[in-house]
């Protein structure tokens, strides 16, 4: 009984490292995607090593949440930010960031929470929408190659 207790305990720990350094690889283009971000991002995000605090991409904006090693990692996870109820909400379901799930959020945020929710009254503080899903797909490659591994 220990022994299973003990394995299901370590399996679980190890599900996000394992799910992170296993993900598939983004289809979007990194330069497509950097073109977008300087675009469509750069008022509200920025990509800053939390470690040196050099800005890697954007202009230190404030608005959003720092993006810098989101691909894999869970939603609502950066220390100090003020999220909205409904994107915490989604991270405590145990889900991370993938290009599916990436993709659909910036496409429509409220939407997507809503339906991932399975609430009608969830709403994301995000406005924005990129419309393309093209687009989406380069700015989650672009942002997958910023992180603690790349």
């Amino acid at each position: 009984m220990k022994l299973t207790t003990l394995a299901l305990a370590m399996t679980t720990f190890a599900a996000p490292a394992f799910a992170e350094s296993h993900m598939a690889a983004p289809t979007g283009d990194v330069a497509g995607g950097e073109e977008q971000f300087n675009r469509q991002c750069v008022a509200c995000h920025v990509v800053q090593d939390p470690v040196s605090g050099e800005v890697l991409a954007g202009r230190n904006a404030k608005v959003g949440p720092n993006l810098y090693g989101l691909a894999g990692h869970m939603p609502a996870s950066v220390e100090g930010f003020n999220y909205g109820d409904a994107l915490v909400a989604y991270g405590e379901i145990g889900t991370a960031w993938d290009e599916e799930s990436f993709v659909g959020y910036v496409q429509n945020p409220t939407a997507f929470l809503r339906e991932a929710l399975d609430d009608k009254r969830a709403r994301s503080k995000m406005a924005y929408q990129v419309r393309d899903a093209g687009q989406a797909a380069d700015l989650y490659a672009y942002l997958a190659s910023f992180g603690p591994a790349n």
